[in-house]
């Protein structure tokens, strides 16, 4: 017989969908560009794609288009640009225009006494200045904008991943309870032959009563879990469809017709432990954030260093306004102009020791961020790859037991048939049947589940495992 495992990899063949292509990852990780309100908005329509095949790829395109978290994470990217564009100004000109027109009626007592007089007076200047040097703030603030841009887009590719890893359990999840309704199916399928040839032989008079009834409570017994069953899987696709993103008609009947054509399969993955965690450290987003956020807190120190360090200006513009040696405003006195400013506070009373004092201690602060975060990265990945080695061995522990309890079961049949068994030695064989497929699916679905936890873990990107 073959294998069952085997049997659910041959049946997954040939069913993928196209995949993405590793350009249009990127491109979907660095967009910035947020949806439109039409897309997120909720509407009455069921999802076209609830009423076709539904690939793992097509899941994960879905969820790059329309999952919460996702969504969120590209609005506070592009808050954090925002951030970027602030920091960097202070180094740019800055274009000032003032302008200035007073009107007033004023008493002159000298040299003619009460003389009265309207007085207008206005002016207006155009004037470009750039601060040329700040105590090195210049040169930190390009460099702060840089380390910003660079953690946000880090932080972003840390709530894609966490999302992704979601649905892609969710999408696991769904397809655990679409197994496991088939083996509960196929479970009351056999109590139900099993009554009714306790039945038949009961009219035959081969058997006592005892037999029927115990038979039907076998099956009453079963009929509940395959009740819970087809509830998971219920509850399984309301959660992928609200991973995705998706609002579903209020009008849709309780049980959608999701169909999905991935499988869960036991596709074998070997990794040392010390490869995981050399990975992890070098490649999870969540730590390279952070290390960008120490870098900026050492900027920090550098901003606050130059309160005590002079500031120098430059300026040019250019300037028109009326005099008052002529009553008609109209006569005009313009000109460029051009200068230099330099300030240096002295001594502001300890306000810049105080700023240093502070962002020497969030510096030190992000220091040990960075470390604790390494310390929990290597526990979790640590910790995933125990358990994904404890699905592994639990998988391969149950690579022949369906086949050994299909075989029991046809034994005890036969015994039964033949006198030498009992009714009872037929359902036990039925009751181990059931529990080694549900344990089996069950290890698929571990197999799986922890596999994708201990990739996310070393900072393998999902879009990357499934374009290989």
């Amino acid at each position: 017989m073959v294998d069952p495992i085997e049997r659910r990899k041959r049946v997954g063949e040939g069913t993928a969908r196209p995949l993405v292509s590793m350009s249009h990852c990127l491109l979907l990780l660095a967009v910035l560009v947020l949806p439109s309100a039409g897309q997120s908005a909720k509407t009455n329509q069921t999802p076209a794609w609830t009423a076709r095949p539904l690939a793992l790829a097509d899941a994960v395109n879905l969820a790059l288009q329309q999952n919460g978290g996702i969504l969120r994470g590209k609005s506070d990217l592009e808050a954090q640009y925002g951030v970027v564009v602030q920091t960097r100004a202070i180094v740019i000109p800055k274009l000032q225009a003032t302008g200035n027109y007073q009107y007033s009626t004023e008493v002159e007592s000298f040299p003619f006494p009460n003389f009265q007089a309207p007085v207008n007076n206005w002016n207006a200047n155009l004037q470009l200045v750039q601060t040329i040097y700040q105590g090195g703030q210049l040169n930190s603030a390009l460099r702060s904008a840089k380390l910003t841009k660079d953690a946000a887009l880090l932080q972003y590719q840390t709530v894609v991943a966490d999302s992704l890893l979601q649905v892609k359990i969710g999408y696991y999840d769904v397809l655990q309870a679409a197994e496991q309704v088939v083996v509960e199916q196929e479970s009351v399928g056999l109590l139900t032959r099993e009554m009714e040839d306790q039945k038949r032989r009961f009219d035959a008079g081969t058997v006592p009563s005892f037999n029927v009834l115990r038979a039907d409570v076998e099956l009453a017994n079963e009929r509940p879990r395959l009740i819970r069953a087809k509830n998971a899987h219920r509850i399984a696709k309301d959660n992928l469809i609200d991973l995705l993103g998706f609002h579903l008609s209020t009008r849709e009947v309780e049980d959608i017709p999701l169909q999905l054509t991935d499988k869960l399969d036991a596709e074998p993955y070997d990794i040392e432990l010390s490869v995981a965690v050399a990975r992890a450290l070098e490649s999870r987003s969540e730590l390279a954030a952070l290390r960008k956020q120490e870098s900026l807190r050492a900027e920090g120190v550098i901003t606050a260093q130059s309160g005590s360090k002079p500031t120098v200006q430059i300026m040019g513009g250019y300037g028109a306004r009326n005099t008052e040696f002529y009553a008609d405003p109209g006569y005009v006195i313009r000109g460029p102009s051009a200068g230099a400013q330099v300030s240096w506070s002295i001594f502001d009373g300890f306000l810049t020791k105080g700023k240093v004092q502070q962002a020497t201690a969030l510096h030190v602060g992000a220091r040990v961020d960075v470390e604790n975060e390494e310390r929990s990265i290597e526990l979790e990945v640590r910790t995933d790859y125990s358990n994904f080695q404890e699905a592994r061995e639990t998988l391969e522990s149950q690579k022949k037991v369906v086949e050994e309890a299909e075989e029991a079961l046809r034994l005890a049949k036969a015994r039964n048939e033949a006198g030498t068994g009992t009714q009872l030695d037929v359902l036990s064989a039925q009751t181990s049947l059931t529990q080694s497929r549900s344990t089996q699916v069950q290890a698929l679905h571990d197999y799986d589940v922890m596999r994708a936890r201990l990739e996310r873990a070393m900072g393998i990107n999902i879009l990357q495992t499934m374009g290989k």
